[in-house]
């Protein structure tokens, strides 16, 4: 019996991601764009490249073979897609050819009743610019390197598990079930550690990989409700690692999405739980009595929209959470 399964990354540079660089400026004068979030299913990898959809993508497949309870043989399938850069001069659209990297397959690890296989996958953008390196000639002019290494183990009783091992700082990595369903995300965007810091020597093509702060994926209830939060023209705050967003008890109605970084919740002073990345949060003040009912800090650098809770559907809100209440399955 042949057992198939398959992990995924999406990367793509979100609304912002690049606010305060240098390079920003090409955002603004809209020669270079920022990218719409990738669909909550992914249905057709191949459709998503030629639409210019995504960045970069690490497709990770994989199967083995039982016979009698024992994995009899397995194999690596699957590889990296990426796409171009199309840069606007003038009433000129000049797309620039990214340039792949070799696929890095490690040699897949064989246990008792599973099969785990690795995958880094990645390139460079097309577009060129200047930046610092550490090393002679101390400039150089070519893209830095964006990537994503993903893992996959494969049970001979049918379970898969997934683990992104790895990623570039930038730019935003979006990961996908076998099933097409968006599971994961990495929760914290760095452009500036991007640019001046990755270099080969410090990526799986070098001599090391960059670890992944990887958090579950909000619902589809918080991506609708991120649209109308965003087409609300909402201001937005930045918090530093340690920040505090409300603290328990204080009053308010305003009503938070997460951009980018991570946030823990605190009740009484004890960590309940991690939201990253397309997260609603504060709405719990507004359907009690504008009373915060838990300290919202954040673990990594933040960039937060705001906006106040009467511009959103109450009983969307009240749906996340009721949702967010719930354990786990």
């Amino acid at each position: 019996m042949r057992i198939e399964s398959s992990v995924t990354s999406l990367s793509w540079i979100p609304l912002g991601a690049m606010e305060g660089a240098g390079t920003e400026l090409a955002f603004r004068l809209g020669i270079a764009h920022y990218d719409p979030p990738p669909p909550e299913t992914l249905e057709d990898l191949l459709a998503l490249k030629a639409a210019d959809r995504f960045r970069f993508a690490n497709e990770l497949r994989a199967w083995i073979e039982v016979e009698d309870g024992h994995i009899v043989d397995h194999g690596h399938a699957g590889g990296g897609h990426i796409g171009s850069t199309t840069l606007r001069l003038g009433s000129r659209d000049l797309t620039f050819a990214a340039t792949p990297f070799p696929d890095v397959r490690p040699k897949p690890e064989q246990g008792d009743g599973w099969v785990r296989f690795v995958q880094s996958a990645g390139g460079r953008t097309g577009a060129p610019a200047p930046r610092r390196i550490r090393r002679p000639p101390f400039v150089q002019m070519v893209a830095p390197a964006a990537w994503s290494t993903l893992a996959l183990t494969i049970h001979a009783d049918g379970r898969a598990d997934y683990e992104v091992v790895g990623a570039s700082p930038f730019p935003r990595h979006w990961i996908y079930d076998h099933e097409g369903t968006l599971v994961a995300k990495t929760g914290r965007i760095d452009f500036a550690r991007w640019f001046r810091e990755t270099e080969m020597q410090r990526t799986p093509w070098g001599d090391e990989d960059s670890p992944a702060l990887v958090v579950a994926a909000e619902t589809a209830l918080e991506r609708r409700l991120s649209v109308a939060i965003i087409d609300g023209d909402p201001a937005f705050r930045r918090l530093k690692e340690g920040e505090t967003l409300v603290e328990q008890g204080d009053v308010g109605s305003d009503v938070y999405l997460l951009f980018d970084g991570v946030l823990m919740v605190e009740i009484d002073g004890k960590p309940v739980a991690e939201l990253g990345p397309g997260a609603v949060v504060g709405e719990m003040a507004l359907l009690e009595g504008n009373r915060r009912t838990a300290t919202l800090r954040a673990v990594t650098p933040c960039r937060i929209a705001v906006v106040a809770g009467d511009q959103l559907d109450r009983d969307a809100l009240a749906e996340v959470a009721r949702v967010r209440r719930e354990p786990d399955d």
